[in-house]
Parts: C-alpha cells; sequence; structure tokens
C-alpha cells in the first residue's frame, strides 16, 4: 500500500512540473528494431473473420474520465529498463566489470525465460539501489538522459507506442507503470510523449539517495494499488480505463480497468487473457519468440553479446 501510494504521489507532482503539453512532438519512432507497425492502432475497431465491425472504436475520443496504464519493460521496451541501466552507469564507471557481468547474466535470464522472476529482480534493485546511494538524483536524471539515447531509445516496441498513441490522440492521460526507478520511468515516459510514470521510489534525503526504498518495488499487486490511487487522485473511472501488460505478475493491475490488453503475453497471461476474453497483441517476430515468449534476435544488439558472455562465463565455473 505504501509503495503504491508514494508512487501515485510522485507521479503526480513529477507529470505537474515536468510533463510537456500534450501537443509536443514525440521523439521520433526508431525504424528497424522491432516487428509491429501500430496499424492496427487502437482507434480502429475490431472486426470479425467475415470483416464486420465487432464493437466500437477505443479509446473514445474525448472521454476524460479514462486513461491508459502501460506496463514498461518487454510490453514498451524489450528487455528490462534498469538492466540497460546499469550498462550505461558502468560505462561511467559507477561500478566494475564483476558487477557488469552480473547485471548482464540477469539481463539473459529475462531474455531467456521471457518472464519476470522475483528473485533477480530483486537482486538487480539491490545492485541498482547500493551503486546509487550518495549520488544526487539530478545527477543520475541527467546520466539517465544519456543513458536512454545510448541504450533504450531503438528499443521501444513500435506496435505498443501507437497504442499508447491512440489514447494521447483520444485526448486522455498515458502513464507508464513500473518496478524501475520512477526517475527512469519518468525520463522514458517524458521522451516518449506521454504524461508521466509510475515507478519505484527510492528515498532521497536533501536530493541525496540513501540506499532505501520508500515502501517495497512497484511490482505485482504494489501495481494495482499504485493505479487504483493516482486513478483516485485523478478522478478517474477505472472501468473506462485500460491497462497493458506481458507478465502475469500484472494481473492485478489488468484486472482493475475495463480494457485489459495482454502484450508480448508470458505463457500465463496468455492463458489467462484467452480465458477471461482479453484483448491480445504480439509484436514479437520468429518461431522461438511465438514458443517461448522472448522478443525475436533482431535488434539484441550489444546488449546480446554482453549477456552471452556471461552465460559463457557462468558455464566454464560450473
Amino acid at each position: 500500500m505504501l509503495a503504491g501510494e508514494a508512487s501515485a504521489e510522485a507521479a503526480r507532482k513529477t507529470a505537474l512540473s515536468e510533463a510537456p503539453p500534450q501537443d509536443a512532438p514525440a521523439e521520433p519512432q526508431a525504424p528497424g528494431r522491432a516487428s509491429g507497425t501500430g496499424t492496427e492502432a487502437a482507434t480502429a475497431p475490431e472486426a470479425d473473420a467475415h470483416g464486420a465491425e465487432a464493437e466500437p472504436a477505443f479509446p473514445v475520443p474525448g472521454d476524460d474520465l479514462a486513461a491508459a496504464f502501460f506496463d514498461l519493460d518487454n510490453t514498451v521496451m524489450q528487455g528490462a529498463a534498469i538492466f540497460h541501466f546499469g550498462r550505461g552507469l558502468y560505462k561511467r564507471e559507477f561500478f566494475r566489470r564483476r558487477e557488469l557481468a552480473r547485471f548482464a547474466w540477469q539481463q539473459a535470464w529475462f531474455r531467456l525465460a521471457g518472464v519476470e522472476d522475483p528473485e533477480h529482480m530483486q537482486d538487480a534493485r539491490d545492485s541498482a539501489l547500493s551503486i546509487v546511494k550518495g549520488h544526487k538524483v539530478s545527477e543520475l536524471m541527467s546520466i539517465g538522459e544519456e543513458i536512454y539515447d545510448e541504450y533504450m531509445a531503438e528499443r521501444i516496441w513500435p506496435g505498443t507506442r501507437a497504442l499508447a498513441q491512440a489514447h494521447l490522440d483520444a485526448g486522455q492521460k498515458v502513464w507508464l507503470v513500473t518496478a524501475a526507478p520512477v526517475e527512469t520511468a519518468t525520463i522514458i515516459a517524458r521522451r516518449l510523449g506521454l504524461t508521466g510514470a509510475l515507478g519505484t521510489v527510492a528515498e532521497s534525503v536533501d536530493g541525496v539517495y540513501t540506499g532505501r526504498l520508500v515502501g517495497e518495488p512497484l511490482h505485482g499487486p504494489a501495481k494495482a494499488e499504485a493505479v487504483r490511487a493516482l486513478a483516485a487522485a485523478e478522478e478517474l473511472d477505472l472501468e473506462r480505463c485500460a491497462a497493458y501488460s506481458d507478465s502475469h505478475n500484472d494481473i492485478p493491475m489488468l484486472s482493475l480497468v475495463g480494457h485489459p490488453y495482454a502484450i508480448n503475453p508470458d505463457t500465463k497471461l496468455r492463458k489467462h487473457a484467452r480465458a477471461h476474453d482479453w484483448r491480445l497483441r504480439d509484436y514479437r517476430t520468429g518461431r522461438k519468440a511465438v514458443k517461448v515468449g522472448v522478443p525475436a534476435a533482431a535488434g539484441v544488439g550489444a546488449i546480446a553479446g554482453g549477456a552471452a558472455a556471461a552465460i559463457a562465463l557462468h558455464r566454464r565455473r560450473k
């Protein structure tokens, strides 16, 4: 509860003070990095096999009681934001090669499994907290902007971005909801032209990180609490809102809204979505992606090389 409320409060403050106007231009879409061109944008009505319109257009233009909530890792972005952030900090000598190998191994596991593992994610968060302890929030925000350009911009799923843009075009607010640090999530939201972000809140005193969290990481049920708290503060009708995620861990958040979407879903979420007649979108390509739920080989880039090296190192030590 504390994590959700803290995240909602931080998100609203950041959105009010830093978010660009709704008509501000968004970052240009990176070509050729992922499948999904957004041609099936959410504003188009769903159709059945005979081409007949099955339901009205969504989102509904001008519905100011509705908003959209997007998970980040593997929903909006290929891979996990915290791992990309770790690579950028290593490049700036925030930590040693041994710690980079751990980040790379965690990223490799994430790609191979295609789902979030609480133990791996907790280890990554603990590593990140120890690394940023004693640094200024303003310093990490500035570095985060650079890291976005270096490692994250080309890993945005165009199809998911088109869905988010459809909500913005309908006059609705769009929020990222992620276990990643709220500062990192806020940078990504701003660069994509979204309203703001709900994320894990790291404690700071006088603008300096203490190495502790405010509440728990924003993961699983905590995401649902954050969305509920934000919706109450924004006077939204959750039945008219939409939520998007790839992970079964986010079923509590998806179940809150009237329009849940499974995006690039893991096996458990795909099964749950089909059982509950939720909409599905899959922007991955390739047989392997379909079978085990990991991003396609295209666009893996440098992080795959680092991950492969970490795997090789792990095997030699066995």
